[in-house]
């Protein structure tokens, strides 16, 4: 068994890119200011970055899970300029009020459900006591604290996901892992 890891999971939509509403294409795709940076630094730190986000856009039929792939492969591609990438990223394209019949349900995976940071715990190394949940909705910091871990709310409208990551990190004991 791999030894067990510092994770930093995050909330995509406001926090590693900007919200625009309903974000599926990849030439919308912008990060926050300081996405790449703070996911750079936890690369750097040896921590996990682990994404959990709700897009019920799919159950509402304005996207598929294919578009959300395209999505998420873009922010790769803009992270890994500055030395950057996203662990893992999980989904919960479920939401009661969908019209795709297979995603129109309540699903526990869906925040602020903790399905989706439970599941990550168990397919990935996570250290539950040195891991957290940077997110901007309420329903976030729930879906953590079922989980059993802390968060942090980031709710400006300049979102300084770098700062949170720094602060978080100096409070861990990383042993020999570089904080550049």
């Amino acid at each position: 068994m791999p030894p067990l890891r510092p994770t930093v999971f995050l909330d995509r939509d406001g926090i590693i890119n900007v919200d625009i509403g309903y974000p599926h294409r990849p030439e919308d795709m912008a990060l926050t200011p300081t996405a790449a940076q703070a996911i750079a630094r936890l690369n750097r730190s040896g921590c996990l970055a682990i994404v959990v986000t709700n897009q019920s856009g799919v159950a509402r039929g304005l996207f598929d899970l294919a578009a959300v792939e395209d999505f998420h492969m873009a922010i790769q591609r803009e992270l890994a300029q500055t030395g950057g990438h996203i662990d893992a990223f999980y989904v919960a394209p479920w939401h009661p009020d969908g019209i795709v019949p297979e995603f129109a349900l309540d699903h526990p995976d869906r925040k602020p459900g903790a399905g989706m940071i439970l599941r990550a715990m168990d397919d990935w190394p996570v250290d539950r006591t040195r891991a957290i949940l940077f997110g901007d909705k309420p329903s976030d910091i729930k879906a953590a604290t079922r989980a059993g871990i802390p968060a942090e709310r980031l709710t400006s409208d300049f979102c300084d996901l770098d700062a949170a990551v720094t602060r978080w990190l100096g409070c861990l004991d990383l042993g020999a892992h570089s904080l550049s």
